[in-house]
């Protein structure tokens, strides 16, 4: 059976939900799986040569204004050279992420690695768009969160001579909840892992978290505040000193005549 090649395209090292998904997607997949990170350009030989000994590779990748992230563009105009200078003719699928609700908002970028393919001389296999992205990420942190409680509540309730079960349902249905409300997502990844196991085309496909949109907005407003708040961002420049002949981080010319 053909290896497949994995590649996180996130520029991030933390909290990545392409990673995220990168790693669920290739626990559905069949077969011998290589894991890789597309960050700097110091990645991208590592993954050209992990091409050459593949045959199926899957792009995980967020959306990036309507489109692939800089970095994955330069990487892509480089693979097209080396794809046509080795001969490859690989299968390539994607799963693009994006902050919106709507999955479908990345079909631009679908189009772009569909095109990529084309020039390539690779097949373009398909793949699958996912909305609302952030909120894998918040679920991830919650499961966690809702476990180490589950855990005090029975101990609390062990000294108390209380049922020790009943906080573990309570979890389950927790769980529960958070699973629905990605099940759509749940099951066109498998889907997809599906097809990439047998090497099929799997068409392009798109779908989102279950849930309202003006709930998601809330969440995802939340869940971004809290993160900058930790990060730094959210304050960031704020005291921070103007550096001299510097508008707005633009050196400013200056009139000799």
């Amino acid at each position: 059976m053909e290896k497949t090649l994995l590649i996180n395209c996130s520029p991030k090292k933390k909290l990545s939900v392409s990673g995220f998904i990168m790693r669920c997607a290739g626990l559905m997949i069949r077969g011998e799986k290589e894991y890789l990170c597309l960050r700097t350009p110091a990645d991208r030989e590592r993954i050209l040569q992990a091409m050459v000994t593949s045959g199926k590779v899957v792009f995980v990748l967020p959306l990036y204004v309507d489109g692939v992230p800089s970095h994955v563009l330069s990487f892509l105009k480089e693979a097209e050279a080396f794809c046509g200078e080795k001969g490859l003719r690989m299968k390539v699928y994607a799963i693009a992420n994006n902050g919106f609700i709507e999955g479908r908002q990345n079909e631009p970028l679908m189009q772009v690695m569909e095109n990529f393919c084309a020039r390539s001389g690779l097949e373009w296999c398909g793949g699958v768009g996912i909305g609302g992205g952030v909120m894998l990420n918040v679920e991830r942190i919650m499961m966690p969160v809702m476990f180490g409680l589950t855990l005090v509540n029975m101990l609390l309730n062990a000294v108390q001579g209380l049922n020790v079960l009943e906080p573990v349902w309570s979890f389950g249905i927790s769980v529960g909840e958070l699973l629905l409300l990605c099940c759509g997502i749940i099951f066109f990844t498998a889907r997809l892992a599906a097809h990439i196991g047998r090497g099929t085309n799997a068409g392009k496909r798109y779908t989102r978290v279950m849930l309202p949109s003006f709930v998601f907005i809330l969440f995802a407003d939340i869940f971004f505040t809290i993160i900058s708040v930790f990060q730094g961002g959210i304050f960031r420049g704020w005291f921070s000193r103007p550096k001299p002949d510097d508008d707005c981080g633009i050196i400013v010319a200056k009139d000799h005549q």
